[in-house]
């Protein structure tokens, strides 16, 4: 039975050559990630998106804090010359 993975779709207007970074880690085509068909794929990892339930605001709001995975992707690539970033992709589990 396959691990977990992580996917990404990238934005249309992303064409190669581009640079993944997750949590603002570098990261390297072919050992942290795959290209397939317009989405990054991370074989093996289980990035996640920390969503902050009411009760947790509640928490924070009186100083409690709570902390949990909280992965963000962006892609940096070129568009007709000029630097861009694509910042916190959306994260989907594969299957």
């Amino acid at each position: 039975m396959p691990g977990p993975r992580s996917i990404v779709r990238l934005p249309p207007q992303v064409r190669p050559p581009f640079r993944v970074f997750v949590s603002g880690v570098p990261q390297r085509e072919g050992e942290d990630y795959l290209v397939e068909d317009g989405f990054l794929v991370f074989p093996g990892r289980e990035l996640r998106k920390d969503r902050v339930s009411g009760w947790r605001w509640f928490l924070g709001a009186w100083g409690v804090g709570t902390y949990r995975q909280d992965d963000s992707v962006d892609v940096q690539y070129e568009l007709d010359g000029r630097p861009l970033v694509a910042e916190g992709l959306e994260i989907e589990l594969g299957p």
